[in-house]
């Protein structure tokens, strides 16, 4: 798990259990995406909850998955947007 601390001592992260994030405070979690197929079964990770694109098609869920968290990793993770 990568956390990043701004200089005002906000933490930011992809969720996953690795770490209790309550033991650094008390957490806000949000969607950064939602990874959902269309009619014909292509997946796609919408990332428009963080200001991001739509990627895909994606022959499978785990794919759209994977790509989502490199976005996610390349894009938000390190920005400074809040």
């Amino acid at each position: 798990m990568q956390l990043v601390i701004t200089p005002i001592g906000k933490i930011r992260c992809l969720y996953d259990e690795t770490l209790d994030l309550h033991k650094l405070g008390k957490p806000s979690i949000s969607r950064g995406s939602h990874v959902e197929p269309n009619e014909d079964g292509q997946w796609f990770a919408d990332l428009s909850p963080v200001g991001g694109p739509q990627l895909g098609p994606f022959v499978s869920r785990s794919a759209a998955l994977n790509a989502e968290v490199r976005w996610l990793e390349e894009h938000w993770l390190s920005s400074s947007n809040d």
